[in-house]
């Protein structure tokens, strides 16, 4: 995406303030995409539902705003895929994240949007240590393997 607009910034960070708000208002819960996510596996069976409903609703959300990126003629601002980039790179990539996640007791969706909203300190250092670690992992990754 190389066309980001402040509205559709807006739009995008009112929808996610909306649906975490919604989630701890209706449900009780904290919307923390990675403690959903190992719940709907390791958690009570009685609460699987609600979180797979959500998990789905992200994806379905993301494929919505492609196709009417698409149908409105602005295919252009719909995400694309990496193209060129190292698989094995991706699985790393993927399994390091899950394991800070894990380490971190929470993601940059339940510190950074839910837990700085509620004013926790360590939601602040947890969000503070992903923006550092993704600054660097992003230099390391464009500067010194050269990948784009």
């Amino acid at each position: 995406m190389t066309h980001l607009t402040p509205y559709s910034a807006l739009a995008g960070g009112l929808l996610i303030g909306l649906a975490a708000s919604l989630l701890l208002w209706l449900n009780g819960r904290i919307a923390g995409i990675s403690g959903i996510a190992r719940q709907l596996i390791w958690g009570e069976r009685r609460e699987r539902a609600w979180r797979a409903a959500f998990l789905l609703g992200l994806v379905a959300g993301a494929a919505a705003c492609y196709a009417l990126a698409r149908v409105f003629g602005h295919a252009d601002l719909a995400p694309q895929a990496r193209v060129g980039f190292p698989p094995a790179l991706l699985i790393v990539a993927g399994l390091l994240t899950g394991y800070g996640t894990a380490l971190a007791h929470g993601c940059t969706s339940g510190h950074g949007v839910c837990g700085l909203a509620r004013f926790s300190r360590r939601s602040a250092l947890a969000t503070g240590v992903f923006l550092v670690t993704a600054i660097a992992t992003t230099f390391v990754v464009r500067h010194v393997l050269g990948l784009q």
